[in-house]
């Protein structure tokens, strides 16, 4: 078998979760679970969180809320859909799956209301504070919030914003946002508030206010690019050694010719690559774990093959299982040396990986 494997540790998801309950302080800790979870599949991630106590939920995309649904059943939460509202014939999909839109213009508030048709609808509302993504305009909530033939035709759970340079702490971005977010947390006084993603979360509790909602701090990563310590890692990428190979002196290995070998090495060919989610070209700093030490990647990853140097591995054989990310190469360091960020390479890691899971269900 030659199938890459992506081991899922339910039991350290939940420590995080956890970890980021205590940061949150008074705030409800709830859980970005977009992208099937960040990979790591949010049939098991969803019921897991729930049983730690997470009640609310955030997707991307209405399909992603209706299969969380299916996967947490009758379980009790609130799963929002960020994508909004954005046609008629999302209203009956929502409403069999109980999902929560997050509006985030004034045409689907508009949408939900006719939807609605004199039903008080619950719906979330998001206001722009500064990233320029999705979101009313502050100007545009001031009006919403003031008209009251629309506030009665919905129910506004929850008004949330996003943060932009919160990875950075020392950036003024957060802290903008954060005065803007308390004046638009004025508008909807009945609502919930909810600003702070893992990096928020960790800037401290003024961030908090009624929700925080991270999501790559779940699955291990660190909120500012670099391995925390605090948290553990919850997905490991293992990939079989194909072959062992002697490569002489003088002689290139990989595509382009990028490695020559300036004296004899041994090297594994891996049955992984670009296909697996890992990036094509790592930098020099790129490693894997195998017996018991750090192994050079060496050349460029292909598309179902990667090489690292394995000279003094005198048992290595076909076979062997080789860690490409997991507690050894923290996912933000195997990222980082292959020039991509975190969220991209967890949300890569299950495209043909066999994933299991380990911890409690």
């Amino acid at each position: 078998m030659t199938d890459t494997t992506l081991t899922v540790d339910l039991d350290a998801l939940a420590y995080n979760y956890g970890v980021l309950k205590h940061f949150a302080g008074a705030a409800e800790t709830g859980a970005a679970v977009k992208a099937d979870a960040y990979g790591m599949g949010a049939e098991a991630v969803g019921p897991r969180l729930w049983k730690e106590g997470c009640r609310s939920f955030f997707v991307a995309r209405l399909a992603e809320g209706q299969a969380l649904r299916r996967a947490l059943g009758e379980r009790d939460a609130s799963i929002y859909v960020l994508d909004g509202m954005t046609g008629a014939a999302d209203g009956p999909r929502l409403m069999a799956s109980r999902l929560i839109p997050v509006l985030n213009s004034l045409v689907q508030v508009e949408n939900w209301i006719t939807y609605g048709d004199q039903r008080w609808l619950e719906a979330a509302i998001h206001v722009d504070t500064g990233m320029n993504r999705l979101g009313l305009r502050l100007e545009e909530a001031r009006a919403l919030a003031k008209n009251r033939a629309k506030m009665s035709k919905m129910d506004v759970a929850l008004v949330m914003s996003h943060l932009a340079c919160a990875d950075d702490p020392k950036n003024p971005m957060s802290a903008a946002q954060l005065e803007r977010f308390r004046t638009i947390r004025g508008l909807f006084p009945a609502a919930q508030g909810s600003l702070a993603n893992s990096a928020g979360t960790f800037l401290g509790v003024a961030y908090g206010f009624d929700l925080v909602r991270p999501g790559l701090s779940l699955y291990g990563a660190g909120a500012n690019g670099k391995t925390d310590g605090r948290l553990k890692p919850v997905a490991s990428l293992h990939a079989p050694i194909l072959q062992v190979r002697d490569v002489p002196a003088g002689e290139t290995v990989g595509y382009g010719a990028t490695f020559t070998a300036v004296r004899p090495v041994k090297i594994a060919i891996l049955a992984a690559g670009y296909a697996d989610g890992l990036p094509r070209t790592p930098a020099s700093s790129g490693n894997a774990w195998f017996a018991n030490g750090k192994r050079r990647i060496l050349g460029r990853i292909s598309m179902d093959l990667l090489a690292i140097d394995i000279t003094g591995c005198d048992d290595a054989q076909a076979g062997d299982m080789v860690e490409l990310v997991g507690p050894n190469i923290t996912v933000d360091d195997a990222a980082h040396a292959g020039g991509i960020s975190a969220y991209e390479l967890l949300t890569r890691l299950s495209l043909r990986a066999t994933r299991r899971y380990i911890g409690e269900a």
